[in-house]
């Protein structure tokens, strides 16, 4: 796999794994929630996240997942409805399917998804999101109020009117249009460097200004990131991964209405300084060990209490394979 999407993959599963600790407390803690908008607001934005990121990066189940979760949270934030053990259930199940899916790939050496599990997860949550959108949507005709008072009809800005008909102007839609230009970024990125490669990168992201003409700090972050990557000095395996992720992180706050909150980090500011080129930032890989007792028996117990089965199976036959091996030498 190409050096700078693995290493955007690792942003990306430790992004999602904090987004996924947001989503589980809400959960825990669902009847107090749903009182405070800002936090059912936060688990939505959680799961809009992740479903962003896997769409970029191309892992189909893991968006697909995430959006149905992001579907009923918009109920909640939009609708808020009574909780129950019933619907506290249903939705902890859909996250647990969203939980697995993505510590499937933080545990692949390959850093991609087996078919296989992914089919299996899938196939085991969707009559449970199927149940939970049936139930939300019986508890919200429920205990809906009126809704039969006419709406009160927008005025119409003077300047938007043509010979007396309203024409609006389409809104844009924020994070398909910084995904999108993701997705360009780095199938330039993989590529490889040459001049008119690296200026196609540039214009990308200087097209992004287009996004929030009123948001300062993204009109900034986009400035700062075009002179990153223009920046000769600067590698692709080591400038790519720092762009994609804070132009994401940045997207999503826009997204959200906080533009306040978007930062330049001070690696991206070093990023455009011609004489001091940035240095790739290397995956932080956590790996779990175990001790194994001498004796055969009690290996045998430590394996099993510590391995699943399926990785057990595995690990027989890569010992079967070493010992056929070792007769051949």
């Amino acid at each position: 796999m190409d050096d700078n999407k693995q290493q955007i993959i690792y942003y990306f599963i430790e992004e999602a794994q904090e987004h996924l600790e947001t989503v589980e407390q809400g959960l825990l803690d669902l009847a107090e929630v749903i009182s405070d908008a800002e936090r059912v607001n936060e688990m939505f934005r959680a799961a809009h996240s992740i479903k962003g990121g896997a769409a970029m990066l191309g892992f189909e189940g893991i968006q697909a997942t995430a959006h149905k979760l992001e579907d009923c949270f918009k109920i909640l934030r939009d609708h808020p409805v009574p909780i129950d053990r019933r619907l506290e259930s249903l939705f902890l199940k859909g996250y647990d399917a969203l939980k697995a899916l993505v510590e499937e790939l933080a545990n692949s050496p390959t850093t991609s998804l087996r078919p296989e599990i992914v089919d299996g997860i899938l196939s085991g949550s969707a009559a449970n999101f199927v149940e939970l959108q049936e139930y939300l949507e019986e508890m919200l005709n429920t205990h809906t109020h009126d809704t039969t008072k006419e709406a009160p009809v927008p005025a119409v800005n003077r300047d938007m009117a043509v010979g007396g008909t309203a024409v609006m102007a389409p809104p844009i839609n924020i994070v398909a249009t910084v995904t999108t230009a993701l997705q360009q970024m780095l199938v330039l990125f993989k590529q490889g460097d040459n001049a008119a490669n690296r200026q196609q990168l540039v214009d990308i992201a200087r097209s992004l200004v287009t996004v929030e003409a009123n948001a300062t700090n993204w009109q900034a972050l986009v400035s700062v990131t075009a002179q990153a990557i223009a920046n000769h000095h600067n590698t692709y395996n080591a400038v790519a991964p720092l762009v994609i992720r804070e132009l994401k992180q940045a997207g999503d706050l826009l997204a959200a209405n906080r533009d306040r909150d978007i930062t330049i980090s001070a690696h991206l500011q070093q990023a455009t300084i011609t004489a001091a080129p940035v240095a790739p930032v290397a995956p932080v890989v956590v790996i779990a060990q175990i001790t194994i007792p001498v004796n055969v028996r009690g290996a045998a117990q430590g394996i099993l209490q510590n391995f699943s089965r399926q990785q057990v199976t595995e690990l027989v036959v890569l010992l079967h394979r070493a010992i056929s091996n070792s007769k051949q030498n």
